[in-house]
């Protein structure tokens, strides 16, 4: 027994017993876009957490989550902007390359930011290949399912850019459908579960669910042979990300269908306290 870990080995194999809820090789496997998809067939869930530079990053990494995304969030969380939408992709560049030098052996996937892949295929084209070969991500994430957007996905994901898809509440289309739970309508209900499958069909390896009922995502997540990863969309999902600041207790106000594990504001606040009173106090240093 070594730190909790059974190893049972014959001349013919060698067998991992945990008691964590996680398979211990997979702590220690560099994660691809191929294992995420053996992992939807073996039901294994996948954790999937935000980034913005390169000590969140490393830690992430070293606690055995998935993925990495380093979301266009990071304009709200990171940058004091009240939307995603003012974020360049010069600025997700430099923040993508910082995360990636921190991490190694999550899946890291970036954002493209509004309006550097709307426009058509060849910018979608020059915005995905400049991530990739800038910053060494994996892999691509734009909003939306709609045709004209399939159609970029398409295109990208022939020229072997991977692709991950985001639909339901899409932060980038904040001004036309608000920050509200999206798929409550019938007829929004068919138009995200229609996009869930133009989005596969187009050739996405995943897909974010947001904020859409959790019926809506179980139907999602049956049809498709891609994995699905929820936020606010209930349990039924392939996988959960979070936005780390909210999951860390960093931002001030976290949406309803976050769960807040620690709350690093106040535990930095009473640090630095602390160190300002040692210092005024003649404590710091000795």
């Amino acid at each position: 027994m070594i730190n909790g870990l059974l190893f049972v080995t014959n001349l013919r194999q060698l067998t991992v017993i945990t008691f964590s809820s996680y398979l211990f090789l997979d702590f220690f496997m560099v994660v691809t876009i191929a294992q995420l998809l053996n992992w939807k067939t073996q039901q294994r869930s996948i954790t999937v957490l935000t980034a913005w530079d390169y000590a969140i990053a490393q830690i992430l990494d070293e606690t055995g989550v998935d993925v990495i995304l380093v979301g266009d969030s990071l304009a709200m969380t990171a940058l004091g902007h009240e939307t995603t939408l003012p974020l360049s992709l010069d600025a997700m560049l430099h923040h993508a390359a910082a995360v990636k030098r921190g991490v190694k052996r999550a899946l890291v996937v970036c954002d493209l930011p509004f309006l550097s892949y709307q426009e058509s295929d060849q910018q979608a084209i020059r915005s995905a290949g400049r991530v990739l070969r800038e910053t060494g991500v994996q892999a691509v994430k734009l909003e939306g399912g709609n045709s004209t957007i399939a159609q970029t996905v398409s295109v990208l994901t022939r020229i072997g850019i991977p692709v991950m898809g985001h639909i339901g509440l899409t932060p980038q289309s904040v001004h036309r459908l608000g920050y509200r739970q999206q798929g409550k309508t019938p007829e929004e209900a068919e138009r995200i579960y229609q996009e869930a499958l133009n989005l596969t069909q187009a050739g996405a390896f995943a897909l974010i669910l947001e904020h859409i009922p959790n019926e809506l995502a179980a139907k999602i997540t049956d049809a498709i042979s891609i994995p699905t990863i929820g936020i606010g969309a209930g349990n039924n999902c392939d996988g959960q990300v979070l936005v780390t600041a909210d999951l860390l207790g960093l931002t001030a106000k976290q949406p309803p269908f976050a769960k807040v594990y620690t709350n690093l504001r106040e535990v930095i606040k009473e640090a630095t306290e602390n160190y300002i009173e040692d210092v005024k106090g003649k404590q710091f240093p000795k």
